[in-house]
């Protein structure tokens, strides 16, 4: 995707998801204040306000990566981990490019975790990265064992 289709796909985002997804929160806010409500239906609208905020986060973060066209870790990882490891791809990416005549290219993830990764019902991490594979015509391969999971995914590597 080039990055003016991100720029565009962000502005798309912001401009619609995410300012639904403020009215809803805006909407639940005015019916946990609303006289008469009774106080167990407050707590759960007050439970699902939170979960609304936590969505339209994670929708901004989105829109912030399309704008920057880098990849953004979970918030658990230290930031400088993310920025040398996005510098590392971006590398490699290059010198692959620059150097190698490669025609495909293949790259491997292990990790030494409990395993137990899969396309799941309902989980869309793995789903996603499929479809990006998929629309680059390329491989995706998942094991996972009890002893860590490994993805691996090959895709054709034309230069530019």
């Amino acid at each position: 995707m080039s990055a003016n289709e991100r720029v565009r796909l962000a502005q798309e985002l912001h401009d619609g998801i995410a300012q639904d997804l403020v009215g809803l929160g805006y909407s639940i806010d005015s019916l946990i204040s609303a006289p008469g409500t009774p106080n167990d239906i407050r707590a759960e609208l007050r439970s699902l306000r939170f979960a609304m905020s936590d969505l339209v986060e994670k929708v901004r973060n989105e829109i912030f990566a399309l704008r920057l066209s880098k990849v953004i870790l979970p918030a658990q990882y230290e930031p400088s981990v993310q920025y040398e490891l996005q510098k590392i791809f971006a590398e490699l990416l290059r010198n692959i490019q620059e150097h190698s005549q490669a025609t495909s290219i293949t790259m491997s993830l292990h990790d030494n975790g409990v395993g137990g990764a899969g396309i799941k019902e309902g989980h869309h991490g793995l789903t996603g990265i499929g479809e990006r594979v998929s629309g680059l015509e390329g491989v995706l391969d998942i094991e996972s064992t009890q002893s860590g999971t490994q993805i691996s995914i090959t895709v054709p590597w034309v230069r530019a």
